[in-house]
Formats: structure tokens, sequence, C-alpha cells
């Protein structure tokens, strides 16, 4: 068998893309309570506020918060071995600097992991998934100020003591590098809750020193978390989509080594416990003052993750462009802009065909990404997001035949054995995203789709919320019963 008998099959949300009942428990207004509904191209919007006359999709999501019963059970039904999914920071601290946690807030997770333990299926929890409260965002201007690191350490602190013997898979931020890659998205530096303009002069070191932060910060929770449970498994979660040079040109070649530097250097800090070489070259290029002491330094390297934790939906490829000569971090920061079309040294791959969203779809990238970040960084891995976006159909009697989500995920689960089989990459679980249609984080859209369970909720919030099975529903049973042997 290619996977290990304790292969930890499953998928993944966030609390914000499916709980709803946003204002229910005491939920305090995070950063997701204020984003707008999008569209395919059309970008969401950071309001001041909620504010009357706004479609805000997050708000009422799948209502997971009432539903988690039933949907926990069909996750059961499919096999699962895990699910991973974020607490809401707003459930637990409602402000983020509040004096003591919200006691609904806690129960309302302990008895969704006591749900999911009745399965036999084990909890892997995000502790901030776009998630950052809102008061944070405003008071504090987020991760640029070393406050938050201590309003994180205590949401840290208070969910390890109250999960220890629930929770044994942890990880801190999510895609915490996507901030590299753009460095505002809606007005937003969503990773660290910094609140700007996508035309601030000042949005690239403001993404230095907040990243800097949230990684401090992610150093602390993980020696919080082995300080309290020795048994804790704490990783970090990389969006990790490999870029590719288009030719064998020298120049492509450097275009690429500078792209990975701009997007990868959070793992270098997360898995080594030290800042690379290269960004601190840059930083002083720059000018920029980033403030860090030693001690900080001495935090990051006691604080190093044991697994890595990633998603992986596509791929890029860059080239050289003409006057690009120094091969500089600022020639190519903005892989994704706003909209999450390709810019600046990004180009098309002839090779690979996209999804309706105009994703490149890569399998083969996939055996490549697990290859590569295992070989640099000897940890056991786990890939806690893999899926497509795409328009289902319902048909008259209530089917949803989504075969091309069967392909998509058939051949990304074939790479994934062979890197494990005959690569000897050492991997812990698949969590695919998302096993139930949720809100879409980039586009705040119902009828962008992922899941196995199709939830009658369209883009306009019509629908009633009722759950049905789509055919690769009992696909990935099967996938699961028979530990991955078979994907016909």
């Amino acid at each position: 068998m290619s996977f290990r008998k304790d292969f930890l099959w499953g998928g993944a949300v966030a609390a914000h893309q499916l709980e709803g009942g946003w204002q229910e428990g005491g939920k305090g207004i995070s950063i997701a309570d204020v984003m707008t509904a999008g569209g395919n191209g059309i970008p969401r919007r950071i309001t001041d506020g909620v504010l009357p006359g706004e479609n805000y999709p997050n708000h009422d999501a799948i209502d997971f918060y009432h539903h988690y019963k039933e949907d926990i059970a069909m996750f059961a039904e499919m096999g699962f071995k895990a699910f991973r999914t974020s607490i809401a920071w707003t459930r637990i601290y409602p402000n983020g600097d509040d004096e003591e946690p919200n006691e609904e807030g806690l129960k309302f997770y302990d008895d969704m992991f006591d749900t999911l333990h009745k399965y036999g299926i084990e909890p892997v929890i995000t502790l901030q998934h776009f998630e950052m409260p809102y008061n944070l965002a405003k008071k504090y201007n987020g991760f640029m100020d070393k406050r938050c690191i201590g309003f994180f350490e205590k949401f840290a602190r208070t969910v390890f003591t109250r999960y220890k013997g629930k929770v044994h898979y942890w990880m801190t931020f999510n895609e915490i590098n996507n901030q590299a890659a753009s460095p505002t998205d809606h007005n937003l530096i969503q990773e660290g809750g910094v609140l700007t303009t996508n035309d601030n002069p000042d949005n690239e070191y403001m993404m230095y020193q907040s990243g800097i932060n949230e990684l401090i910060a992610s150093a602390r929770a993980v020696q919080i978390g082995h300080g309290i449970d020795p048994e804790n498994k704490i990783g970090c979660m990389i969006g990790y989509n490999p870029v590719y040079p288009a030719t064998c040109n020298p120049k492509d070649m450097m275009e690429f080594t500078t792209a990975n530097h701009i997007k990868y250097w959070f793992i270098d800090v997360h898995a080594v416990g030290e800042v690379p070489h290269y960004l601190e070259k840059y930083w002083a290029r720059k000018g920029y003052q980033i403030d860090i002491s030693d001690k900080e330094r001495e935090e990051l390297r006691k604080g190093k993750v044991d697994y890595i934790g990633f998603s992986y939906y596509m791929s890029f490829a860059t080239a050289w462009r003409e006057g690009n000569d120094h091969y500089d971090f600022s020639e190519g920061t903005a892989l994704l802009d706003k909209n999450s079309k390709a810019v600046s040294d990004v180009v098309n791959n002839p090779y690979l065909k996209k999804t309706d969203w105009g994703w490149p779809i890569d399998p083969l990238g996939l055996r490549y990404s697990l290859n590569l970040l295992y070989d640099k960084y000897h940890l056991p891995m786990m890939i806690v997001e893999n899926g497509m976006g795409a328009y289902d159909t319902v048909e008259k009697d209530g089917s949803v035949n989504d075969d091309y989500r069967i392909a998509y995920l058939r051949a990304h689960i074939e790479a994934m054995r062979e890197a494990v089989d005959e690569d000897g990459v050492d991997l812990l679980g698949y969590q695919m995203w998302a096993p139930i249609d949720i809100v879409s984080a980039s586009s705040g859209e119902m009828d962008k789709r992922y899941g196995f369970i199709y939830v009658n909720k369209n883009n306009a919030g019509e629908g009633d919320l009722s759950r049905s099975k789509k055919k690769s529903f009992y696909w990935y049973q099967k996938v699961i019963a028979t530990n991955g042997e078979d994907l016909g």
C-alpha cells in the first residue's frame, strides 16, 4: 500500500466560509464579516464596518453553525479520517483584546469536536484562517502593532488548553505567504489584518513587518502548544503554487529563483527558524527597517513547526522581461493581482488547461511540489487544500454528475501517490477543499462550487440550504475505503 495505514483522508474548510451565525453565541465581527460579495472576475470590497444595504455572504454562509451535526454525519458516511477547519477567533475573543474568553464560543467547538470524535474523525485545526477580529484591524492596524502578537498568543493558549486531548493536529496561520504574492487584497493585507489602500507606497514594507510579527506569533504558539500537550503536532500552512521558469534561458531561471524567494521565504522561517539571507539583503537594499529583536529571532528558532501543511491548486510560469536585469524582488512582487489574474513576470503555460476561473490545472505539479518541499525541509507534510471551483448543474432528478471534479481529484491523488510510493515523501494526509459547497474566499460566491455535497444556495442567497450528495461523494467514499488504491 502506498499510503500509511493511518493516512488522514478528509476535507478542509474555514470557519468564516461555512459557519454563518456571525452574531450568534457572543461572536464578534471579523475582517471576513466586512467583505462584500464579488463574482467571477469581480473583486470583493472591504467596508468600514458592517454597512446597511451591502451583501456580506459570510454572515450566513451555509449555516454550519446549526447544521454541523448532520454535515459531519455525511463526512463520516464518506469515511473521513480527518476534518480540517478553523476556530473563529471572534467566537473566543469577540474583539481580540478582551480580558476573558467567550464561554459560549468555546462550548460550540467542544460540541463540534465531540461530534467528530463520535465518528472517529480527527480534527485538524487552523488558528487564524483570514478571520482576524475587525477590532484589532481598526484599533491596532492588525499585526503592524506588536501588541497583536500577545493577543494571538493569548488566543492560542486558551484553545490549546481548552481542547487538550481533543485536538492533536494544529496549524497557525492559513496561507501566510499569500500576502507576499499580492501585498494587498481588497485594500487589506489579509493575513495580517492590516487595513490599507491598493496604491499605498508602504504596502510592501507593511507586508514584511506584519508578516514577521505573524511569524513571531506563530513561533510563540508552537512553543505554547508543545508545553501544554507534548502530543500536539503543530504545523504551518503555506499556499504553495510552484513557479516554473518559462524556458531554460538562464535569465528565466533567475526570474524563477526570485519568484520563489518572494513567495516562499515564510517556509524558511517556519521550518528553519531563521529569516533567509536573501531577504535580509533585500531589506537592506530597500532601506526597510524591520523591527525584529535578537530575542524575537531566538523565538523563531525555538518555535519551528512539526510539519508543513500546504494548499495546492495550480502552478505558474515566469519569464525574464527586458529591463529587468537585477532580478530584484520589486520586479515580481505581484504574481497575482486582486482579481487573481496573472501579472508582472508571470506568463501563460501553454501545456496546461484552466478552470472556469482561469486557474491552471497541473496535477504533476503536486508531485513536484511534494518532492521540492520534502527534499529541502525534511519534515512530514500534509496536503490541507486541493480542489477546483466549478459550475455544477442539478439535474431534474436532483443528481449532480460532476465527472470533471472526479477527474481533477483523481489526477492529483495519482500524482500524490507517486510522490509517496516512488519518491519516498513522508505524507500525513490529504484534506481536499472543500467537501461541502461553501462561500468562496476570493470571490464571495456560492456558485463557485468545490464540494462532494451540494448546498442549495446560490450567489443571490436563494435556496433552502438543503444538502444532497453529488456523484463525487460516492467516488471519494471508495477512494477512502481503499486507502487511495481504487481511483476508478
